[in-house]
């Protein structure tokens, strides 16, 4: 992945990371920044069937689910599989299209599921929603509800490249060898044992209290009006397991569940009013929520 997306070593740890560990990622930046480009290519290193949807205002939710036409020879429905039936779904510039269309797929990040038309049908495996949005400050975009927001395992942001970075990138460019850096190194059968053993990571009980009194402390900030749902506890503690795979742990350690609290709890939180004021952020919040809780011992 690196080949093709220049000094993005934590993002694209972070997107594996989400992936094992069978949930959605949110990518949250301006445009321009290799947001698609990284979903993409990790399609493409592990060999996945990828889906794309451009959301737009005039998005409909059958654009994403599918829909049925009527077969004028024959006279019967037929079903057109809309471009969720991937392994990795790309919802493009998610916060431009509507409610309705946005609300279309929280059941297939929960469920792994679609129903369309009174039929129900799963999403093959493994399954993997990534969203782009741009920042909320940009015209013609609109806030994702908390009830989504809540669905992604993390939300990250990539960020401008460095000079020599983006000098690299010009280079590759010209060179006109971009397409051809990703190879596959992955199968599907591979990350579905990979998941498997992920889920085998051990989680001990200091660990697991840990991970509680972050979420917490979350919910008695007074700076937050939202603090992490119990959902948000299992994601945590999910995100740590794969993070302490990729690291080559048997157990997760501490430093495990620190290095994805951020990107998994912070976009779940809502600010107090009072807190807006003074110019205060989630990401701030949470680090005092992080930094009271006390670190447990490193117990196998």
């Amino acid at each position: 992945m690196e080949k093709v997306i220049f000094g993005k070593r934590e993002q694209c740890l972070l997107a594996l990371t989400t992936l094992l560990a069978g949930d959605n990622l949110l990518l949250e930046d301006v445009p321009g920044v290799g947001k698609t480009t990284l979903a993409l290519t990790l399609a493409r290193a592990l060999d996945l069937s990828f889906g794309r949807i451009q959301c737009t205002p005039d998005t409909l939710p059958g654009d994403i689910t599918g829909y049925s036409t009527v077969n004028m020879h024959t006279g019967e429905l037929v079903f057109h599989e809309g471009p969720v039936m991937n392994h990795i779904l790309l919802a493009d510039e998610i916060n431009r299209t509507s409610p309705k269309t946005q609300a279309s797929l929280l059941e297939v990040m929960q469920e792994r599921q679609v129903t369309v038309e009174g039929r129900t049908m799963s999403v093959p495996a493994p399954f993997m929603v990534i969203a782009t949005e741009n920042p909320i400050e940009f015209s013609g975009t609109y806030q994702l509800p908390e009830a989504q927001l809540d669905r992604f395992l993390m939300r990250i942001s990539m960020g401008y490249p460095e000079k020599e970075e983006e000098q690299a990138m010009m280079e590759r460019s010209l060179s006109g060898d971009a397409g051809t850096l990703v190879q596959q190194v992955l199968s599907r059968e591979d990350v579905l044992a990979m998941q498997a053993e992920v889920r085998e990571v051990t989680v001990s009980e200091a660990i697991r209290a840990y991970i509680l009194n972050i979420v917490r402390n979350t919910r008695d900030s007074r700076s937050l009006t939202l603090g992490a749902s119990p959902r948000a506890t299992l994601a945590l503690m999910c995100a740590a397991q794969a993070w302490a795979y990729i690291e080559g742990h048997a157990y997760v350690l501490p430093e495990d569940v620190l290095a994805v609290a951020e990107p998994v709890l912070a976009h779940r939180l809502v600010l107090s009013l009072d807190a807006s004021l003074q110019n205060a952020t989630a990401k701030g919040v949470l680090a005092e929520c992080i930094r009271t809780a006390p670190v447990p011992p490193v117990i196998k």
